[in-house]
């Protein structure tokens, strides 16, 4: 947007100049919603919110396709500030479309989602207890800019809720990591395990150029 302008003037000029799709980032979850019926371009969700990112979902279910050949009966385990994240909401949402997937949510209690909100294939467990079963360990960033809610000491998360050596170790050989990024290093996972032979984390970044140069091409082919 031009400096100045609100977003409602921005999508006007997008009608004005016939531009067929807009992609929108918004921090309102329902935003992009009010949007569908007022104006005559595609709109791509581009994350709203604490409520979904669909193309980071899109792009990690691609990355655990290429990885396991299918996107059922499989264990995800996502560690991490789960109730903010809107990466977390749409995976969770996603891989509940696919038969016999079981998803265990780690983290701190103040970043759980209530029990009576979780699907019926979603289970809070301690991140120990749910390595070892697991075949997609799913860490999300922690975000600085809420820690003051909650008291989260940062320096110590590694060590009890983060990737390290000794908790890789708990993952079957044949598991992968994931992270949608951006990592803090040594707070979700250690530097040295970035790169990993068992990350993904490089591959979902280059996944999501393919998605969503797909993502356009369907809409505008």
């Amino acid at each position: 947007m031009a400096k100045g302008e609100t977003l409602y003037d921005t999508l006007r000029t997008f009608e004005a100049l016939g531009i067929d799709v807009g992609i929108i980032r918004h921090s309102d979850d329902h935003y992009i919603d009010g949007l569908r019926e007022k104006h005559g371009f595609h709109i791509i969700n581009a994350g709203a919110g604490k409520f979904e990112h669909p193309s980071q979902s899109l792009l990690d279910l691609f990355t655990i396709k290429e990885e396991f050949g299918s996107l059922e009966n499989l264990t995800i385990t996502i560690c991490g500030d789960v109730a903010n994240s809107r990466v977390a909401k749409s995976n969770i949402n996603a891989l509940n479309k696919f038969k016999n997937n079981k998803i265990y949510l780690c983290g701190p209690s103040e970043l759980m989602p209530a029990t009576n909100d979780l699907l019926e294939n979603c289970e809070i467990s301690d991140l120990d207890d749910a390595l070892p079963k697991t075949d997609v360990a799913m860490f999300l960033r922690v975000q600085h800019e809420r820690h003051h809610l909650f008291e989260l000491d940062t320096t110590q998360y590694n060590e009890q809720f983060g990737l390290n050596p000794k908790r890789k170790d708990l993952l079957k050989k044949s598991a992968i990591i994931m992270h949608p990024g951006p990592f803090n290093r040594d707070v979700e996972i250690s530097s040295s395990l970035v790169e990993d032979v068992q990350s993904r984390i490089f591959k979902q970044k280059e996944n999501g150029v393919y998605t969503r140069m797909a993502i356009l091409e369907w809409l505008l082919v």
